[in-house]
């Protein structure tokens, strides 16, 4: 029975003709760029419908310039009641034919209900009785899934198995002649640095990015250019200072950018289109960059790169191989000597292995026109 039901529902969404669409995820920003690729599918199926996506304000000057979104709604996480209730109303005034949360919270949930759409659709994966705002959630969408494969099975139901997965970051010209301002061209490839990341248990240690990073400049050349979020710069000026002590003499001049929390988010997607390589944690940039094309080299502790990691022979994703890995703690459940050993357990020569064997595939290098 409930097999009939479903095959039903499935095929409502598919025969359904709406006018008005909304796309509720507001954050992170690693599974908003994942989830960006639904949109030509769903334009695709429902040409005749305007668009809408709920962002968090700090998110929205990735996807404001968005082609296929006709219009943004603003989530503020610190917003208070009024903020809040506003949004809300909005949900509700716009009167919307068709709703997708893809966030699975609470909040999102309270949003999806305040629609009042008429055919509401979530994924297996949303807690904190979420699922009680939708009319059916998407089969074989729990959290063990990918999130890109998580998000695509919507486009599965639709029929668009196949269809080409395109972020469609728009970068635009103002851009792109910030970055010509603050990066200048060069031969030399590029390698961009990011070790933040919103989680404490994702962060491999800075004096290790730097490591490599020194090593990077004198093995291979590589100019350097650090970034992070607005709430890195000291991390970022960490990781510059001790790069800089590492550097010998005979490279002591490399070029070093510092860009950590100095970029918007297009900005910053306009820099990592143009370097090489992007070595990172487990973190929003490594999304970015994989949707622009960059490989990226990244480092998991407490995640799994099968789990959270971008897909593709480009990349390279290193796990920390102790018994607690991929176990999505915020926190360390150890203490003493056993807390956050995962940054010790997970070495410099790994990571090196990992990014030479990246960059020295011919195929996959990047060359400055």
């Amino acid at each position: 029975m409930e097999s009939v039901r479903y095959e039903l529902l499935e095929t409502r969404l598919r025969e359904a003709r709406p006018q008005r669409i909304c796309v509720i995820k507001p954050s992170g920003l690693g599974d908003v760029i994942q989830a960006l690729p639904l949109l030509p599918v769903l334009k695709a199926h429902y040409p005749q419908a305007e668009i809408s996506w709920v962002i968090s304000r700090q998110f929205a000057n990735l996807v404001e310039t968005h082609r296929l979104i006709d219009s943004l709604l603003y989530y503020h996480r610190k917003g208070g009641f009024r903020t809040g209730w506003e949004l809300l109303r909005q949900l509700r005034s716009r009167r919307f034919d068709l709703v997708f949360d893809l966030q699975g919270l609470l909040r999102s949930g309270v949003m999806t209900l305040a629609t009042g759409a008429p055919l509401r659709v979530g994924l297996e994966s949303a807690r904190e009785g979420s699922r009680l705002a939708t009319h059916f959630s998407i089969r074989d969408t729990g959290r063990l899934l990918p999130a890109n494969r998580r998000y695509w099975k919507l486009a599965e139901v639709l029929g668009h198995k196949n269809a080409k997965r395109e972020a469609g970051i728009r970068i635009m010209n103002a851009d792109r002649e910030w970055l010509s301002e603050h990066l200048p061209l060069s031969p030399a490839r590029v390698l961009a640095i990011h070790a933040g990341a919103t989680w404490v248990t994702k962060r491999w240690p800075a004096t290790k990015f730097a490591a490599i990073a020194s090593r990077a400049a004198r093995e291979y050349g590589f100019h350097l250019a650090i970034i992070g979020g607005p709430n890195e710069e000291v991390l970022g000026a960490a990781v510059e200072s001790i790069v800089r002590e590492r550097l010998p003499k005979s490279v002591a001049d490399t070029p070093i950018y510092n860009f950590a929390g100095k970029t918007t988010l297009r900005q910053l997607a306009a820099l990592l289109e143009s370097v090489d390589f992007l070595l990172t944690n487990d973190a929003g940039p490594m999304h970015l960059a994989d949707a622009l094309g960059t490989p990226v080299c990244a480092t998991f502790l407490c995640t799994s790169a099968d789990r959270s990691g971008p897909s593709g022979s480009q990349h390279r994703m290193v796990n920390c191989k102790l018994q607690c890995a991929g176990s999505y703690r915020k926190r360390c459940p150890y203490s003493g000597l056993q807390k956050m050993r995962c940054k010790e357990d997970l070495s410099v020569e790994q990571v090196w292995q990992a990014f030479t064997d990246m960059v020295d595939q011919p195929k996959i290098l990047k060359f400055v026109a």
